[in-house]
């Protein structure tokens, strides 16, 4: 799996398409075991320097770390709450057909959940011997 150069990803966290190559790559980022924490991290490309910018604004500071809270909140809520429909969004604009995510994390959740019953089953309902 390729993955994208630090300027590229830069690009890609802010919604730029990436070439095909790294579409395989783009698929692990939607839909690997960290998926949420990735998507955050690229939310926060977008809202650390605005963030900044106001801590810059004339004012008491007690004034700019209130307004950098309040919009850091604002954001990452409203970022979160649409995550999924963000994340199908973006593997659309690589080539995916839609719900592509949604439907391999629900595959691989459904693995894991056979494999943790699988090892339930194998060590508390052991056939009694008698």
């Amino acid at each position: 799996m390729e993955r994208p150069s630090a300027l590229r990803w830069f690009g890609y966290a802010v919604g730029v398409r990436l070439p095909e190559r790294y579409n395989e790559w783009a698929l692990h980022d939607a839909t690997s075991k960290h998926w949420r924490a990735r998507f955050v991290v690229q939310r926060s490309i977008g809202i650390v320097p605005l963030c900044a910018v106001w801590l810059l604004l004339p004012g008491s500071i007690w004034l700019r770390l209130s307004l950098v809270l309040m919009a850091a909140l604002v954001a990452y809520f409203y970022s979160c709450a649409y995550m999924e429909e963000s994340v199908e969004h973006r593997l659309g604009r690589q080539g995916f057909p839609h719900n592509t995510g949604r439907r391999l994390r629900a595959e691989a959740a459904e693995a894991k959940n056979a494999e943790v019953t699988a090892r339930y089953l194998a060590r508390y309902r052991t056939p009694s011997e008698g």
